[in-house]
C-alpha cells in the first residue's frame, strides 16, 4: 500500500505540469496566485513559464483516513519561444470537458484539451496537443481520427486491453507509442479485473517541438547554460517567494 504524499514548495521554470484526477483530492497553491482544489475529472494546467514557486499535495484528511487516490501528472515542454511566458493556471473542472461517445456506446471520451475530429477541449495548449481520457467497455472497441503529425501514445490507467491493428496487449501502468499513422485503435479485453470493469486509458499525442532539451530536476530548458542560470535565479529568489494564503503552510494543506 503506498503512503499518500505531497511535496514541500518547489520551482519550476520552461515546462508545464498537467495533474488529473481520477479518484480523491489533491491542493495546489502556486507564488502566481494560481491555486485550488480538484477532485473526480478534475484537471490543474499550470504552465510554470518564467518561473514560479509551487506546491501540491492531497488534504490532511485523505492521508489520515486512507482515502482513495488515483490520477496522474504529465510534464508537458515549452517551445523555446515560450519557456519564459509569465506564468499560467488553469483550472479544468470535469463538468467542462468535452464528452463524447462512440456511435455503438462502447466507449466514453473526455477531451481535456485539443481538438479530436472537430470537438474542442477546454484546456489551452501551447503547442498542438490532444489530451483525452477514454473509458473502454470490456469487449468495445475504439478507433478515433488522429492528425498524421502528431505523435501518439496511450497510458493505462486501469484494466486490461490491446492497442493497434495488430492488438498489442497492454494492462494497468503501461504506455504504448503508436507509429505513424491517421488512426488510433484501442480494445478492451472481455474479461477484466474484478476491481476494473472497464479499460481506462488516457490518449495523448502532439506536433513535435524538434528542439534541443537540457533537464535538470525542476527545469526544462534548451541549454545546459540556461539551466544553470535557472538554478541561480531560484537560489537569488527571482522565482517568487512563499504566500501565506489558501491555508498552504511550508509543510502543506491544512484543514
Amino acid at each position: 500500500m503506498r503512503e499518500l504524499k505531497g511535496t514541500p514548495w518547489h520551482p519550476h521554470r520552461g515546462f508545464e505540469t498537467v495533474t488529473y484526477i481520477i479518484d480523491g483530492i489533491f491542493d495546489h497553491q502556486d507564488s502566481n496566485g494560481g491555486g485550488g482544489t480538484i477532485t473526480n475529472g478534475d484537471t490543474q494546467w499550470m504552465t510554470a513559464g518564467s518561473g514560479l514557486l509551487h506546491i501540491e499535495a492531497p488534504p490532511e484528511h485523505l492521508v489520515t483516513s486512507g482515502g482513495l487516490f488515483h490520477g496522474l501528472q504529465l510534464w508537458v515542454n515549452l517551445p523555446a519561444k515560450d519557456k519564459m511566458m509569465a506564468p499560467r493556471y488553469q483550472d479544468i473542472r470535469g463538468g467542462s470537458v468535452q464528452l463524447l461517445t462512440t456511435p455503438d456506446g462502447g466507449a466514453l471520451l473526455r477531451v481535456i484539451a485539443g481538438e479530436l475530429d472537430g470537438h474542442q477541449g477546454p484546456g489551452i495548449t501551447h503547442t498542438p496537443i490532444t489530451m483525452i481520457h477514454a473509458t473502454v467497455a470490456a469487449g468495445a472497441e475504439l478507433t478515433l481520427p488522429w492528425r498524421e503529425d502528431f505523435n501518439g501514445l496511450a497510458y493505462v490507467l486501469a484494466g486490461r486491453g490491446s492497442v493497434g491493428t495488430d492488438r498489442r496487449p497492454v494492462h494497468t501502468g503501461q504506455t504504448a507509442v503508436f507509429g505513424a499513422g491517421s488512426s488510433l485503435t484501442v480494445r478492451a479485453d472481455e474479461q477484466q479485473d474484478s476491481h476494473t470493469p472497464d479499460l481506462e486509458v488516457v490518449l495523448l499525442g502532439g506536433q513535435p517541438i524538434r528542439e534541443p532539451m537540457a533537464h535538470y530536476g525542476p527545469f526544462v530548458m534548451n541549454t545546459k547554460d540556461e539551466l544553470m542560470q535557472a538554478f541561480e535565479d531560484f537560489q537569488k529568489g527571482r522565482l517568487g517567494t512563499v504566500p501565506a494564503v489558501h491555508g498552504m503552510t511550508a509543510s502543506g494543506p491544512q484543514d
